[in-house]
């Protein structure tokens, strides 16, 4: 359940790499996950998924050789290190790969001021991460760096990425965009053990270049602080926060009876996210535009 994977274009977000300088010769990498949710408890021995995929023509990725590098939720680095090699078959134009990853081997290696990482993944703390790099190798005999990497962010159960259900968003009280107006995928990361950062888009894929912030508590009931970590107000697309709390009058359209809380999925790991949020204009067309969603976690 804690693979967070961002796969096919329904639902990823593609990191392009063109290593020829001519994509019709071919060589070109796709980064497939920009994100994967490490679930501390999970086990030393757990597999997470991530994946690549090329564009072979007269020049091919023979294979890849990823490199990890550690950082601690206090922003020191470790050194980098050789992860594994992967190999593409080159049968096909398009090929994809995924590739597994464990905690042991993870940690393998890597030194944080001289010491080894724990070997209990139960000692790493809300907001470590791991950065995977990755070297293609090509049939011409080059190296390339790709420019893309994934990051491995140690989090709990409800961060990684999500895809929309259910979706409206309402300006000035008009139905404007539904859930394909929707980014593919939605990333939450955590920030600690209740509070989670949507990494991108305010909502509807209109919204880009937004991040906010949200919490879950014991009662998996969601609700968003009022300042950001750092201290600075919350925001949507650069105007004031408005939730269901503070804005009810604002809020008519989006459910907020029956909003606002998490949907377990002990089975399949698929849990929804049920919220209700918005911002509130105040020049130009004063008022409140508002979201509902219900997301979906991606789990491959």
């Amino acid at each position: 359940m804690a693979i967070a994977s961002i796969g096919v274009l329904s639902c990823e977000e593609e990191d392009n790499d063109l290593l020829t300088g001519d994509k019709n010769e071919g060589g070109l990498l796709n980064v497939k996950n920009n994100l994967v949710a490490y679930v501390v408890g999970n086990g030393n021995d757990f597999e997470y998924i991530a994946g690549l995929g090329v564009f072979q023509g007269d020049v091919s990725v023979e294979s890849v050789d990823i490199y990890k590098q550690f950082t601690t939720v206090d922003g020191v680095t470790s050194n980098k290190v050789f992860l594994k090699n992967v190999t593409f078959p080159n049968e096909d134009q398009i090929e994809n790969i995924e590739f597994n990853f464990t905690y042991n081997e993870l940690i393998q290696g890597l030194l944080v001021n001289g010491q080894p990482l724990p070997s209990n993944d139960a000692d790493l703390e809300i907001g470590d991460s791991w950065t995977l790099s990755f070297v293609s190798k090509t049939s011409s005999g080059n190296d390339a760096t790709n420019s893309k990497t994934t990051k491995v962010a140690v989090g709990t159960r409800f961060a990684g990425n999500y895809r929309c259900v259910v979706a409206e968003y309402y300006r000035l009280g008009v139905l404007t965009y539904t859930e394909s107006d929707w980014p593919a995928a939605t990333t939450i990361e955590s920030v600690n053990s209740t509070t989670y950062r949507v990494v991108e888009y305010f909502g509807a894929a209109a919204f880009s270049g937004n991040e906010y912030y949200f919490t879950i508590d014991e009662n998996d009931v969601i609700g968003y602080p009022d300042n950001t970590p750092d201290g600075t107000a919350q925001s949507g697309n650069g105007q004031p926060f408005i939730t269901c709390l503070s804005n009810p009058a604002d809020m008519t359209e989006v459910n907020c009876g029956n909003s606002n809380y998490v949907i377990r999925d002990n089975i399949e790991g698929k849990d929804r996210l049920v919220m209700s949020f918005g911002y509130n204009t105040t020049s130009g067309a004063v008022g409140p535009r508002i979201f509902y969603q219900v997301l979906e976690k991606i789990v491959e």
